[in-house]
């Protein structure tokens, strides 16, 4: 049992207790969400509001944080002090670091595990690439968020599915083929691979302004691709193959990996199902030839389903693929790890499901976030400022190869070191933020390595795992009595809150909870770590410090790990 757990179950046993007749008093569980710790340690270690208790003992809370404190009577808290409606606990600092410790080294890597998923199903919508076009920048935050968040819910016993939904259905398609019929080669695409996709786009545009009949032959060829046509389909799958090929580079920089790339077009032949069903239950409307779901009771405008030409559009594809991943995947969760202006879209599209009468509608989720700018510029494909994520990983390795010739030009490995740091900058400074705010990428605070940034993280990790390099001649049972200290005392308060943190990540989808607890970590370590001589003293002591650093490593690797960071041990 967890730290802030016995404390609620404490408080809990002594209120029952002191008030016996007292009617709706809440149980352990529920006080062990209203325990906070303090902002100044000088206050305490933990505090219990007490105004939860005001209604139902009809008291006023300072009047019942001196009754709980004068009643208190478990040796395990060294005091309790009543404060303003508050109940502060200070905790024996020994048994403390004895628990937390014991505990850390029962459960190794495992610590911050959880089997509070078994059983359970997420799917996970996320990257989501589209055909024929290089993999950029935009393409980060939905990358790692859904990465992250799969990592999180996998450690929690969830059964994840990873969705990479590509976008490779529409018109552009048959544009794409057109040009290539007509400008294209197969030897100049097989050696440019995307760029020469994009370029061959891009020439189809030009030529349409000039000849509009160029517009009727690119439909002409997705209207093949729709009906199966063994030429088209052929090169279509062709360019798929090639812009997965092109990804998967990016892909493996990153270490990230799906468990299905069904996109757009594997939904082309389960939306007749959907389409009639909505028929069949009185959803769809006429509005100006435009086959429709009103949704103006909602306040929302109406969901279009079938253009007025007949053909479907997102909307009608993403109501298929949510009934075709339950009924494939029986989800408890569904995930959309999209950017926040399709956040409409997405009301609609689950309000639809609702109105279908589907209930695991409300298990859908849309999970936004903001959008990224590079050195202060906005991102724009239209006025080709773009930054393709391959050149920006590449970018960041480099410039972390450059750091490291400086500050430790006899490291090993300085390749893969680079690499870790390089590509631990990109994603730490990605998922550093609430998710919803906006990033702008800046290179000077990305490879920081001595402020709030991944560099600084993995620094930390690999100055712990020389700690222990250098203490493996220490054998002596810990004294944790060394660990009374207030920089300890800190730095064992966050770990212990660890497992707290991942839990909440997951609740609210907001990986950036773990970059900032491990952030905390190493910053209280780095404290830790300049006010004391870990190695020096007695060895009983020495040992419980080495131990402290060992489950900081721990701690810090795992954390990296869930948001998708590697953690060197040496830099």
């Amino acid at each position: 049992m967890d730290t802030m757990t016995r404390l609620a179950s404490l408080t809990a046993e002594t209120a029952a207790s002191l008030f016996p007749d007292a009617q709706g008093l809440p149980g352990a569980e529920e006080l062990r969400g209203l325990l906070a710790v303090p902002p100044d340690p000088a206050l305490g270690d933990y505090a219990f509001p007490c105004f939860r208790l005001a209604k139902p003992l009809r008291m006023a809370p300072p009047k019942i944080a001196e009754a709980l404190c004068s009643a208190w009577s478990h040796p395990e808290v060294a005091e309790v002090r009543p404060v303003n409606g508050y109940m502060n606990f200070f905790l024996n600092r020994a048994n403390f670091a004895a628990e937390i410790m014991a505990e850390l080294k029962e459960k190794k890597d495992r610590f911050c595990a959880s089997d509070i998923g078994n059983g359970k199903t997420i799917c996970l919508d996320y990257s989501s690439i589209n055909i024929a076009k290089r993999f950029h920048i935009g393409h980060l935050s939905t990358t790692m968020l859904g990465h992250s968040l799969k990592r999180i819910y996998d450690f929690l016993g969830y059964r994840t599915v990873g969705i990479n939904h590509l976008g490779d259905w529409g018109t552009q398609f048959g544009k794409m083929i057109c040009a290539y019929k007509k400008w294209g080669s197969k030897e100049e695409v097989e050696k440019s691979g995307v760029d020469a996709l994009t370029a061959l786009y891009v020439r189809f545009h030009e030529e349409a302004e000039k000849d509009p009949a160029l517009e009727d032959e690119g439909r002409a060829w997705f209207k093949k691709i729709e009906d199966g046509d063994e030429e088209a389909l052929a090169i279509f799958s062709w360019f798929k193959e090639l812009t997965l090929k092109d990804a998967a580079r990016v892909y493996d920089m990153l270490g990230v990996t799906f468990d299905s790339y069904a996109g757009e077009s594997f939904y082309n032949d389960k939306m007749e199902p959907v389409i009639q069903d909505l028929r069949d239950k009185g959803l769809l409307t006429l509005s100006e030839g435009a086959q429709v779901v009103d949704l103006s009771e909602d306040k929302m405008p109406p969901c279009l389903i079938l253009k007025s030409d007949g053909t479907t559009i997102y909307a009608t594809r993403d109501l298929a693929a949510a009934v075709y991943r339950q009924n494939t995947y029986h989800f408890d969760k569904c995930l959309y790890v999209v950017a926040y202006q399709q956040d409409l879209h997405f009301r609609q599209v689950f309000r639809v499901l609702e109105k279908m009468g589907y209930d695991w509608a409300k298990n859908c989720v849309h999970v936004a976030f903001g959008m990224v700018s590079f050195e202060g510029e906005a991102l724009s494909t239209r006025k080709g400022n773009v930054v393709l994520l391959e050149d920006l990983l590449d970018q960041a390795v480099s410039k972390a190869r450059e750091i490291i010739e400086e500050k430790s030009p006899n490291l090993e490995n300085k390749d893969d070191v680079a690499r870790q740091i390089g590509i631990g900058a990109v994603v730490y400074t990605d998922l550093s933020n609430n998710r919803i705010k906006d990033i702008d990428f800046r290179w000077d605070r990305a490879l920081n390595f001595d402020g709030e940034s991944g560099p600084y993280v993995q620094y930390t990790h690999a100055r712990c795992c020389s700690l222990l390099r250098k203490a493996e001649g220490i054998t002596a049972e810990p004294d944790w009595s060394a660990l009374t200290d207030d920089e300890a005392q800190a730095l064992l308060r966050l770990l212990s809150r660890f497992p707290d943190v991942v839990l909440e990540a997951a609740d609210k989808y907001e990986p950036s909870m773990i970059t900032r607890a491990v952030t905390d970590i190493a910053q209280a370590f780095n404290k830790y770590y300049y006010e004391h001589r870990i190695l020096d003293g007695e060895p009983a002591q020495a040992a419980a410090r080495v131990a402290l650093a060992d489950a900081t490593r721990q701690i810090i690797k795992t954390g990296l790990y869930l948001i998708g960071i590697e953690a060197p041990e040496r830099m």
